[in-house]
């Protein structure tokens, strides 16, 4: 249909010139971001033993993981509210940098501490590119017109999470898991580089002076207010220059400087007996000029920091923090809440009702009101349900394949490579079908689809997993109905999203996302585990190895029979998406 049909002129139905390169350039960061949340799976006890922690105690290896989870998810919504403040691009720049130094201190890591704050460093940087990256896309298409650069964004993020796994293994293949992060690094650098260079001009049709100009032109949504003494500009490239030497040296430890009796001395541990890198005086040195920089640097940012609300962002990051902590620490083939759950839940009930409070009385609360509206709504629960039917799959299938094939961890993640791949070639069906049908003709069928997927999913028994064909077409329409969601609901949750709200919205998208996997696998594994301990105790026999195994294929299949009644109620939820394309809404 003609953009002047959709009540577009045909300037405005165009996006901004420089879009396409610029949003390759962070849809590729997305998908590096994407592939290092899975990077560890096949290289984890190879980087416990890196930093002294053998295969006995993989418990606490956790935090390597729970560390990069805790990173991407608790700050997402202030990050979001910040990329609605300034540039996107900058917000872009400043979570590349930041995934990039977590990346080199995860390589350079030789202790589990400075390996977990590493991975978190890492989370906080890649996923705060998520939202900016879509928030990115609202500013340079028209509505109407954002149907495929979502689901691009989608397919990448998606695809990412495919190739992280493959990408861990070609490097472990000639490389040590060292490796893996330092290329992440030059990767990195390479995204930053192609970030900084491309400046878009503003999308026809946009007004300048107006918010979405201000944030897509080169000079990015801050108002000139004269330069910044030379003198403290100088200074504070110094110290940045001198505090990243110094942490250089400090995690490098190069043993010629360590061995040597006269230039050894400030790497000598504080705690003879603990032996840390970080305790040195070298260590210390290095965190009070980092302090400093911090310190010469905050009129600059702590302001902006205030105006998005840090202190409703602390409420929701404690609240969210406290979720994965709690759920992602725990093994969920024998247990719903992780060590810590009993303190941490009503820490993070607590945070949660002072977030309410706050919204409440703040000024300029961190979700501003009237931001969430309309389909927001509808496309938050769907985006929350999709997550939790996602993790049951890339979870329990595994599972299954194990208990039933007795293949290892790697031969068994192969199992889902199927629906991997189908769900970012679903992402970019769901965003070509936009620009033809709307966002709820597009999501609801295709997760009605993934639903009747997942209840095949959910009969299946012991020999299940020999039928080829059968587990294909079950996993691959899976993936596609799950793909085809992915753009109807950050499509209509940014059109009916205020303009100044657009990163804001992105992030609870992603959120909500996170939070259905996280608590969605806890409450499903709870209910597979009950009904798996009904089963055994109705064993006549509980030592009969058979019967167990009988028992636990009909954990599995109570666990994805949730996720299908999820995938279900998501698809009737998607039907208030709308009908119409995006173009032909108008908000009230």
């Amino acid at each position: 249909m003609a953009a002047g049909e959709r009540g577009l002129s045909p300037g405005a139905a165009r996006p901004a010139r420089g879009a396409r390169t610029l949003l390759t350039v962070a849809a590729l960061a997305v998908a590096l971001a994407a592939a290092d949340t899975y990077v560890v799976v096949l290289a984890l006890t190879d980087m416990m033993a890196g930093v002294g922690v053998g295969i006995e105690s993989l418990q606490r290896g956790t935090p390597i993981i729970s560390g990069f989870l805790l990173g991407y998810i608790a700050v997402l919504p202030l990050i979001g509210r910040i990329s609605d403040l300034v540039d996107r691009r900058r917000i872009l720049l400043w979570c590349l940098v930041i995934f990039v130094i977590g990346s080199a201190v995860t390589a350079a890591a030789v202790e589990l501490p400075v390996m977990v704050g590493g991975r978190f460093l890492q989370g906080l940087g890649g996923g705060g590119l998520v939202p900016a990256t879509l928030a990115l896309v609202a500013d340079l298409w028209p509505p109407g017109r954002r149907g495929m650069p979502l689901g691009a964004v989608g397919a990448v993020q998606e695809l990412g999470s495919v190739l992280g796994p493959l990408l861990g293994a070609l490097v472990l293949a000639v490389a040590g898991w060292r490796e893996i992060f330092w290329l992440n690094v030059a990767l990195g650098l390479l995204a930053l580089v192609g970030v900084a260079l491309i400046r878009p001009s503003p999308r026809p049709g946009v007004a300048e002076g107006s918010p979405t100009a201000d944030r897509a032109s080169p000079v990015a949504g801050q108002k000139p207010t004269g330069r910044r003494p030379w003198l403290l500009r100088g200074a504070a490239y110094l110290l940045g220059v001198l505090a990243a030497a110094l942490w250089t040296l400090t995690l490098w430890a190069p043993e010629a400087l360590t061995t040597s009796i006269e230039l050894g001395a400030p790497f000598v541990p504080f705690d003879a007996a603990g032996g840390s890198r970080v305790a040195t005086p070298v260590g210390a040195v290095a965190a009070g000029v980092t302090l400093l920089l911090v310190l010469l640097t905050s009129p600059r940012w702590l302001p902006l920091l205030l105006r998005a609300d840090l202190l409703g962002a602390t409420f929701v990051a404690v609240a969210l923090g406290s979720l994965v902590l709690t759920f992602s620490t725990a093994n969920p083939e024998e247990e719903v809440l992780g060590p810590w759950g009993v303190w941490l839940l009503p820490l993070g009930a607590a945070a949660t009702v002072a977030f309410l409070v706050r919204q409440r009385v703040a000024a300029a609360p961190l979700i501003p009101t009237g931001v969430v509206r309309r389909r927001v709504w509808p496309a938050l629960l769907v985006s929350l349900l999709v997550g939790a039917a996602i993790v049951a799959i890339v979870v329990d299938v595994p599972l299954l394949s194990r208990l039933t094939q007795g293949t290892d961890e790697t031969d068994a993640a192969l199992v889902l490579v199927r629906f991997l791949v189908a769900v970012p070639v679903g992402a970019l069906l769901g965003g070509w079908l936009l620009r033809r049908v709307g966002p709820g003709l597009v999501a609801a069928p295709g997760l009605a689809v993934a639903a009747v997927s997942i209840f095949a999913m959910a009969r299946w028994e012991r020999a299940s997993l020999d039928e080829v064909l059968g587990t294909t077409l079950a996993l691959v329409g899976a993936g596609l109905g799950v793909g085809l969601a992915i753009a109807p609901v950050n499509d209509a949750a940014l059109a009916d999203a205020r303009e100044d709200g657009h990163g804001t919205v992105s992030s609870l998208v992603v959120v909500a996302r996170m939070v259905g996997m996280v608590v969605g696998l806890a409450l499903l594994t709870s209910l597979g585990l009950r009904r798996f301990h009904l089963e055994v105790g109705n064993l006549p026999d509980p030592t009969d190895t058979d019967a167990l195994l009988d028992a636990a294929v009909i954990q599995v299949q109570t666990v994805l029979t949730g996720a299908g009644w999820a995938a279900a109620l998501a698809a009737v939820i998607a039907l208030a998406l709308g009908r119409r394309p995006v173009g032909h809404t108008r908000p009230d």
